[in-house]
């Protein structure tokens, strides 16, 4: 599993050539911006700045200048002239607790979130950018955590997700509070980490009476406490995440589905436990199938658009690489579904991603990418319940590289937009693992 991790983010991590398209995206705002207002200021903030992102994230802008009242619309109207913006995706939400401009990007189909005169996004950056400094396994976690939860529907705030900013509070709490000490090595073990982060927020966290707060080293707070230092009529939200920055500022205030999150943690912690136990190796297929497949995986479309990418952007010497720099290709799967005794319905094919012979090495083996098949095990929705029974096919709630339904000039159409799309290997796997719980928590996984 710490293998897999490994090579996940080798994987997902942003590329160059993904780097260079948004800041074009970037800078044809930008451009519109100043057209308005010569001197007004735009500066990038949350996952993009902080390189935290996913190729299907999104770019906060923030825009700094005086006016009486905020110009949402007037930057609204001129983005739709401009044609910056697709047409059906510019919205404004002038009512939320910041207001903001909310558009997806005409030719990239990168959305962007645009606010004016907030200037905690841009110090959250630099708070993120230090956690990540001291905590060298955060954005391992972060990366792999943001993917469970895109796949789930439970990463926008605006429908009671969680997000961004609040995941990586919750990551830092758990490093902060963990009873290791090399909890800030580089060479822990990450797989035991991931499980022991959802046993912890998927069973054993109290989120009725308990707040999380990251200043002065971390702890954990009582919400009666907080709530006597509250205004009447309010108190703290079922997800209270202290925001380290303006104490006063509850994160996770608009949370409203923490409880749905709880419950897909709960059903990670209970499929990687099992896949890790010492009874693993008596599994069908235990060789040949992923771990961390089981709980999360790319789809097809992502990769499309990662290619589509890489064509546009990339350098030209990029362009004579295998599929997504990473010696990866594309091939139906009917061997997968055979070998992970998941025969898809409707005749329906599920696309894999096997390793091309000459595989970029993770950082700790010469193994080449993770195996991120889909399989009975891997349903991207919670349980119904804190049990590990869930009720649906992967396909259901699998997010999508793109909103829109515009296809750009240039990119492949997306014939199979639900198909999972997965990383192979052809590691033996190893799964003389030890289970995070107990007494054999530092084992390996």
């Amino acid at each position: 599993l710490h293998e897999e991790v490994n090579d996940f983010y080798e994987y997902i991590s942003p590329r160059p050539e993904e780097e260079k398209m948004r800041l074009e995206v970037v800078d044809r705002i930008k451009g519109v911006i100043h057209d308005l207002w010569p001197s007004a200021e735009v500066q990038v903030f949350g996952s993009f700045s902080t390189g935290l992102y996913l190729p299907t994230s999104d770019i906060d802008l923030v825009v700094f200048g005086k006016w009486e009242t905020l110009p949402l619309w007037t930057l609204e109207e001129a983005l739709r002239k401009r044609n910056v913006a697709d047409e059906n995706s510019i919205k404004v939400l002038d009512k939320a607790t910041v207001p903001i401009i909310k558009l997806t990007d005409s030719f990239t189909e990168v959305k962007v979130d645009i606010s004016f005169n907030v200037k905690s996004g841009v110090k959250a950056a630099r708070l993120i950018k230090e956690f990540k400094e001291k905590y060298p396994v955060l954005p391992y976690l972060v990366l792999v955590l943001k993917q469970f939860l895109l796949q789930r529907d439970l990463n926008e705030v605006f429908t009671g997700g969680i997000g961004s900013y609040s995941l990586f509070l919750m990551a830092v709490s758990f490093l902060q509070l963990h009873y290791r000490e090399d909890v800030c090595s580089p060479n822990i073990n990450i797989g035991v980490l991931l499980i022991e982060f959802f046993e912890l927020y998927g069973r054993h966290f109290n989120y009725l009476k308990t707040g999380i707060r990251i200043k002065d080293g971390g702890c954990y707070v009582a919400k009666d406490e907080v709530q006597k230092n509250m205004m009447d009529g309010y108190r703290p939200s079922m997800l209270y995440i202290e925001d380290p920055l303006q104490p006063d500022n509850d994160v996770g205030r608009s949370s409203y589905g923490a409880m749905q999150v709880k419950q897909a943690f709960d059903y990670a912690y209970v499929v990687l436990s099992h896949a890790v136990s010492p009874i693993a190796k008596y599994y069908p297929n235990n060789e040949t199938e992923s771990i961390l497949g089981r709980i999360i995986r790319v789809t097809q479309e992502v990769d499309e658009y990662r290619e589509w990418i890489r064509k546009n952007w990339g350098s030209p010497s990029q362009n004579d690489l295998p599929l997504n720099r990473n010696d990866v290709t594309l091939f139906e799967s009917q061997q997968l579904d055979e070998c992970n005794n998941n025969v898809p319905d409707d005749d329906e094919d599920v696309a894999v991603l096997p390793s091309a012979p000459h595989s970029k090495t993770s950082s700790n083996s010469s193994s080449p990418s993770p195996s991120l098949r889909s399989s009975p095990s891997s349903s991207p929705l919670s349980p119904s319940s804190t049990s590990s029974t869930v009720s649906s096919s992967d396909a259901d709630s699998d997010g999508t590289p793109c909103k829109t339904a515009k296809q750009q000039p240039g990119r492949v159409s997306s014939a199979h937009r639900e198909k999972p799309a997965v990383v192979n290997n052809h590691r033996t796997q190893s799964h003389t693992t030890s289970t995070p719980s107990g007494s054999n928590k530092g084992g390996k996984v």
